[in-house]
Parts: C-alpha cells; sequence; structure tokens
C-alpha cells in the first residue's frame, strides 16, 4: 500500500468512468517500493562553479598534447607504442588522439603484415588482440595458437604465470565472438585463476566498464609514473578530467534548472526523483565535451523512462494503465482525461517535453523530417510493454522465460535510449534510418542486457514487492532451479549477448556507423555499472552516489 499521503494526493478527483465501468479511487489498492527520497541538494548543485571552465587552460592542453604526439612519433617498440595508447583511452583520452591512433595502428599492422613470422610473448599478443578489435581491426583469435595444446583447446601456460599477463589475457577474452572456443578457453582460465589470486582482485573487464566513470582510478593508478615517459600523459589527463568535468557542471546546472520548472516528482510522490543518477548515465553514454546537447535529451529520456515505469510498477490500476497507454499510442493529450491527476500530469509533461526534445533536435541538425513522429513511437512501445508486465503482476501470471525476454528487451527502456543516442548524434537522417533497417539486432541486444542486468540487480526487492515477472524468477520457476543458478545461467547469458554485439566492432558494413555503435554499447556498459550491486536507481547512498561525487564534482587536485 501507498503511504496514506500519496493516496489522497493522487486520488482528491471523484471517482471516473474507465467505459461503462465507474472507478472508486479509494479502493484501489496500491504497492510502495519504499524508494528513499532524493539524497542530493539541488540548490548547492546549481552553485557549482570550476575554475576549469575559464578557457586560459586550453592552450595548456594544447601543449601537453603535443608534447605526448611527440612522444608517441618518436617511438620505435610496437609494445611501448600499445602501451601507450591503451594508457590514452584508459585515461579518457582518445577522443583527443582519435586520427594520431588510427594512424599509428595502420603502421603497425602493416609493418606486421611484413614481418609475419615474428613471434610476440602472450602478453604482447593478448594486448595486441585487445587493442585492435577495439578499433575495428579483423584480428582473429588464431594468434593464440602458438599457447594452445596440441587438440587446440586448452591453454598450455602456467597458473602460476605473470599476473600482469594474465590480466592482459583476461581482458582480451572479453572481445570473442560467438564460437571463438579459444577466447572462451581464455576467458575460463583467467577468471578461475584470477579468482584465486591474492594479488589481483577481480573487477568487471574493460570492454564493459564506462570509459568516463573509470577515468579518475586509472588516472591515479599512474601517479608512481609521473618522473617516468608518460609524466606528460598524466598531467595532460588530470587537466582534461577537470576540464571536461566543468563541463558536466554546466550541464548538470542546465538540466536541474529544467527539471525544477517541470514540477513533475511533486505530481508523482510515489516515484523516484533520480535526476541526478539520469544525468551521471548520460555522462557514461557520452562524456566527451561537445555531446552537451546530447547529455540534455537523454537525461530527460532516462528521467520519464523510470517516472512512466514507476507508474506501472506501483501505482496505476489496469484499467488506469490501458487508459495512459492508449493515449501515449494515439499521442493525444484528450486520452487522459478520465485519469487521475498525477497520471495526466505525467502524459502532458511527457508529451510537451518529447516535443519539444524534437523541434530542438530539427532545428540543431536542420533536418525536415518530424522526429516527433519517431520519439512517440518509441514512447509508444515502451508503454505497450510494461502494459503486458502489469497484466502479468495483475493475474499473478509467470509467463515462460522466452515470452518474458520477446516483451522485456522492450521493457528496459533500451529501444528509447537507443533512438534518442541515434537522433541526438547521428549527422545526418539517412544514418539513422540505415542503423535502424541494418542493426537494429545491436539495439536488441544493448537492450537485452539492459533487462537482464536490471533483473539481477533488483529481483530481491521485486520478489519481496510481489511480482511475479522477472528474468530470474521465470528462469526459476521454469528451469526448476534456485535463485543462485538462475543467476548464474542468466550471468553466461549476458556474456554470450556481448559477444553478438562483440561483432559490431570490426563488422566493414557498419564502419560508416562506428561512432552510433560505440555509443549505443555505452548504453549497456553504464548498465553493467548501475546494477553491478544492487539497484544503483533505487538506492543511491553506494556506488553510484561515489560515483557521482568522484567523477561530476570533485575535481582532481593538479601539480
Amino acid at each position: 500500500m501507498a503511504s496514506e499521503q500519496q493516496s489522497v494526493f493522487c486520488n482528491q478527483m471523484q471517482s471516473e468512468a474507465f467505459g461503462e465501468i465507474k472507478i472508486d479511487q479509494s479502493l484501489i489498492q496500491r504497492r510502495n517500493a519504499n524508494y528513499k527520497p532524493n539524497i542530493w541538494n539541488y540548490d548547492i548543485l546549481q552553485s557549482l562553479k570550476s575554475e576549469y571552465s575559464d578557457g586560459k587552460y586550453i592552450t595548456e592542453a594544447q601543449k601537453l598534447k603535443e608534447e605526448v604526439l611527440c612522444h608517441l612519433a618518436e617511438m620505435v617498440n610496437p609494445l611501448a607504442k600499445l602501451e601507450l595508447i591503451d594508457s590514452i583511452n584508459k585515461m579518457a583520452l582518445s577522443h583527443l588522439f582519435e586520427k594520431e591512433i588510427m594512424l599509428c595502428l595502420q603502421d603497425m599492422e602493416y609493418a606486421k603484415k611484413k614481418d609475419s613470422g615474428g613471434e610476440m610473448y602472450l602478453y604482447s599478443t593478448a594486448l595486441y588482440f585487445r587493442i585492435f578489435r577495439q578499433h575495428g581491426y579483423k584480428v582473429t583469435q588464431d594468434v593464440f595458437l602458438s599457447y594452445m595444446d596440441k587438440l587446440g583447446d586448452q591453454f598450455e601456460v602456467d597458473a602460476n604465470m605473470d599476473p600482469k599477463t594474465m590480466v592482459q589475457l583476461f581482458e582480451a577474452s572479453h572481445l570473442a565472438l560467438k564460437d571463438e572456443n579459444m577466447l572462451n578457453e581464455a576467458r575460463i582460465f583467467c577468471t578461475k585463476n584470477l579468482k584465486s589470486s591474492n594479488i589481483i582482485p577481480m573487477e568487471m573487464p574493460l570492454h564493459w566498464q564506462v570509459e568516463w566513470y573509470n577515468t579518475r582510478g586509472k588516472i591515479s593508478k599512474q601517479e608512481n609514473e609521473q618522473r617516468g615517459p608518460n609524466f606528460k600523459l598524466l598531467q595532460l589527463a588530470k587537466l582534461n578530467f577537470n576540464m571536461v568535468q566543468a563541463e558536466h557542471q554546466k550541464d548538470l546546472v542546465d538540466i536541474l534548472r529544467w527539471w525544477r520548472k517541470l514540477g513533475l516528482i511533486e505530481h508523482l510522490s510515489f516515484s523516484r526523483d533520480r535526476i541526478v543518477e539520469s544525468f551521471l548515465w548520460s555522462v557514461g553514454v557520452a562524456f566527451e565535451p561537445q555531446h552537451s546537447n546530447f547529455r540534455n535529451l537523454l537525461t530527460k529520456a532516462i528521467t520519464f523512462i523510470i517516472l512512466i515505469d514507476d507508474v506501472y510498477d506501483i501505482y496505476g490500476s489496469l484499467q488506469h494503465l490501458q487508459l495512459f497507454t492508449n493515449a501515449v499510442v494515439r499521442w493525444d493529450p484528450k486520452e487522459v482525461e478520465q485519469l487521475p491527476l498525477c497520471m495526466k500530469t505525467c502524459f502532458w509533461k511527457l508529451y510537451d517535453t518529447t516535443n519539444d526534445v524534437a523541434l530542438a533536435i530539427q532545428q540543431q541538425k536542420g533536418w525536415k523530417l518530424p522526429v516527433s513522429t519517431y520519439l512517440q513511437k518509441a514512447w509508444a512501445e515502451f508503454c505497450k510493454a510494461l502494459l503486458v508486465e502489469a497484466k502479468w503482476d495483475a493475474k499473478g501470471y509467470t509467463p515462460s522465460f522466452s515470452d518474458y525476454l520477446d516483451n522485456g528487451w522492450k521493457s528496459s527502456g533500451g529501444p528509447v535510449l537507443s533512438l534518442h543516442v541515434l537522433l541526438g548524434l547521428a549527422q545526418d537522417f539517412t544514418q539513422v534510418m540505415d542503423f535502424l533497417e541494418n542493426e537494429y539486432d545491436l539495439i536488441h541486444n544493448s537492450s537485452l542486457i539492459i533487462r537482464l542486468c536490471n533483473d539481477l540487480g533488483t529481483s530481491a526487492a521485486e520478489l519481496k514487492r510481489g511480482d511475479v515477472s522477472s528474468s530470474v524468477l521465470c528462469y526459476m520457476k521454469e528451469a526448476d532451479v534456485e535463485e543462485d543458478v538462475a543467476r548464474e545461467d542468466i550471468k553466461d547469458m549476458v556474456m554470450e549477448t556481448w559477444k553478438k554485439m562483440n561483432k559490431y566492432c570490426f563488422d566493414n558494413s557498419a564502419l560508416s556507423l562506428g561512432p552510433l555503435i560505440k555509443y549505443i554499447m555505452n548504453i549497456a556498459r553504464v548498465t553493467h555499472f548501475i546494477y553491478q550491486n544492487g539497484d544503483g536507481f533505487g538506492v543511491q547512498d553506494r556506488e553510484t552516489q561515489q560515483q557521482i561525487l568522484s567523477s561530476l564534482i570533485e575535481s582532481l587536485p593538479l601539480e
């Protein structure tokens, strides 16, 4: 049951008609998710101002960049070059060196083909494999053949190998494609030995991590090399972090101004006020400073996904949810006249915000096409999927695992987020159409990871709340297994889904869509972070809070 105050607020209107049925609001039982109130002081956040927003640092950053480029150009050792490129990537500087890195890799690939008889150690082989695959090269798993036994199904390496080498092999194995058994064996081997090692703690693989969220930690790990050849790179990384963070703070101030003016959370007091976390998500998808407008529109989309999800999960009766869904499908404000005030207000704000976002995209890009039509259809599919789940819960029906996932990837909000990525970051509309027609599997798989990771993080709370449909619950019932078994099997499914997505890293037919592919995959990466230790949206005061403080608020001290 929702609190009495919430029930009174949203039930203050007289009984309303639903077709021929009169609905007595006081008789409708509503669930309470017990979400904690917002922990952030918006007044303080809106007063954020960084000295690094001053243009005086641009010249210094450019000078450091040129010094790093000189260092890269002077390097002769291929392994040293790969390690420097890897450090550039880890410290979120790749957008500053994009062309130079690609030229460097092209030269290294050409040199390797001329000297194909050269033998690399396992560490350098794994690093080479990972860096080149990340940048779109079709490197095959055969580079690891010399490290396999005669049957080719097990690694012939010492379990007590150098930890640095094992970590590098572990990272490389996560860029595997389906049926690449050597890489699968490498992952199993490394995971087993790293878990049992007291030297290196197991972390999420780099390929699944959010680039910007990990930047501060990667920079800190480089601190002990300040007097080494990467000293200038470290200085640049710290300065760039603070400069980019300053841009993020400006964006956060803008989105908070919009959120407070919108005034929606006051009408949906049962829902989560998570605008800061939504902004953090958008930063994880595209942190680069030039993407301010995109972060603004994506944050709005994420916020409405959360609010609407709470309307369907917690507040709305089945009859009212059907009316709300009809309104979104028809995109007609008249359709919500019979709904409670809070649900009316939610639709009105979604309607106005979506139309404003569509107009802003058209004006920024000079597109004549009706962007709002595409966005409206995405919201309609999202609400229809939520309605299916609401009907299951209302009947106490647990669907088959397959049926749940067929609907669940849509109810994850992934297609809505992906469309905002395409519309917000595509250079022209033909790219959007090309992606939707030829690469939609990537959207499906990224959305599936959202659904599976979300369920792994929130299933305990859903069980407590009385939900009957989540991937964990459906799998437990269908396979007749305990929760821990279901969780492990679903984690394996996440792994297999990543293998399907990995092919887009070096699919020649999709190379022109490379940046869009990267940002769609980033949606899945953010999901891993948000739900890695539970519900990062429902519970703010753990890893999510720390990430907001470290990446959005606290600058790095410079010497």
